[in-house]
């Protein structure tokens, strides 16, 4: 066997947790430290890294509560991230040197929240065939929506109709940094709607924007001086993740919202692999919002899924 090392994850070495991140192949900004951290008040670090012969070879983002070990709670996957060295039979050695290491420190289950194919810069599923292998079981399947932007789907006629009828209408669609303005759109609709509230709030997306300021964006559909609608993206790299979408009740009939996304795929965007609208499923995946689901679609959007599994230790 591999001589495997695995230890905590320490704040020391944020420098070169981030570098190895940015080099891996499923490994996206969300598992910087500089995003974990946000909302390290609420989430109980239990990040794992792992080496070989002094030099890293994988990254566990993790949290704990109690026996049970999540990668990663706070964010909408974690899994284990690697570079271009892993192989399918190291990982196996890997995967079992983290569950013995979690083992030893009292740990009973890992819930593991894998990376989406669609965000990965080249093939990396060995961590899928090891959890098989461990005996890890698929607990959960969210379906979301994506576009291959090289060769996605026509959108529907009526998508292209809403966001004419804004541009006749004067909205102009442009980059923005008035999240305020935004937020108070999308405040206001998640209340009316969902009774719920923007998973960040106004500070911690205003902060993790001016940490991220190019994977972060805010794009507006503005009609004088005044935002009707907005859609904030998350710039994975080779999977641009929509984070948030809303509009106030006159950029919804004016078809504002429908102008900003045709803007982002056909422009901003078109020089990337896919466009992910975020999950259209709740209740743990068993209930699908099909409405929500065909809004998407009619952009062309197809199903993608996100899984989650758990390994009893």
């Amino acid at each position: 066997m591999t001589d495997l090392t695995v230890k905590p994850y320490d704040a020391s070495e944020a420098d070169a947790w981030n570098a190895f991140v940015a080099a891996s192949r499923n490994g996206t900004f969300l598992h910087d430290r500089r995003f974990m951290e946000y909302h390290a008040d609420r989430f109980h670090d239990a990040s794992l890294v792992v080496k070989r012969a002094g030099k890293v070879l994988a990254l566990l983002p993790a949290n704990r509560s109690e026996t049970q070990v999540v990668s990663h709670g706070g964010l909408t996957y974690g899994g284990v991230i690697v570079g271009n060295d892993m192989r399918t039979g190291l990982m196996l050695e890997t995967m079992a040197a983290i569950s013995a290491y979690l083992r030893q420190t009292g740990a009973t289950q890992l819930i593991y929240k894998p990376t989406p194919h669609f965000y990965h810069s080249a093939p990396v599923e060995e961590d899928l065939y090891a959890l098989s292998r461990l005996g890890g079981r698929l607990i959960q399947t969210d379906a979301s929506a994506a576009i291959p932007l090289s060769r996605r789907p026509k959108e529907s006629q009526s998508r292209r109709q809403a966001a004419k009828r804004a541009a006749k209408e004067g909205f102009v669609v442009s980059e923005t940094q008035d999240w305020s303005a935004f937020w108070g759109i999308l405040t206001d609709v998640l209340a009316e709607r969902h009774e719920a509230a923007p998973t960040h709030s106004l500070a911690e997306i205003e902060q993790l924007a001016q940490s991220f300021p190019s994977r972060i964006r805010l794009f507006g559909a503005m009609q004088g001086n005044t935002m009707q609608a907005g859609v904030v993206s998350f710039d994975c790299g080779r999977c641009i993740h929509i984070q948030y979408i809303a509009g106030n009740p006159e950029g919804r009939a004016a078809g504002a919202i429908d102008a900003i996304i045709l803007h982002l795929i056909q422009s901003v965007f078109a020089d990337r692999d896919w466009f992910d609208f975020g999950i259209s499923t709740t209740e743990g995946g068993a209930v699908l919002n099909p409405g929500l689901a065909q809004q998407k679609e009619m952009f062309g959007a197809r199903c993608v899924i996100y899984q989650r599994y758990a390994l009893d230790l």
